[in-house]
């Protein structure tokens, strides 16, 4: 999953992105939210902060 949105947009989201069983989030800039990655990384998911295009570009993704 990539995240382009920012923490006060996406905390009310938290839950419903958990609970969707992402095998990773990737937080893009602007993006970082503490929260969701807490929680995210709890529930064994993996969080990534990271430009999205970077990482296709360089085989990161």
């Amino acid at each position: 999953m990539t995240l382009y949105l920012g923490q006060e947009r996406s905390n009310p989201l938290i839950d419903e992105i958990v609970n969707a069983k992402p095998r990773r989030i990737i937080m893009n800039p602007g993006a970082e939210n503490s929260a969701l990655a807490a929680k995210a990384e709890e529930a064994g998911i993996e969080v990534v902060e990271g430009c999205t295009l970077v990482m296709l570009r360089t085989g990161q993704f």
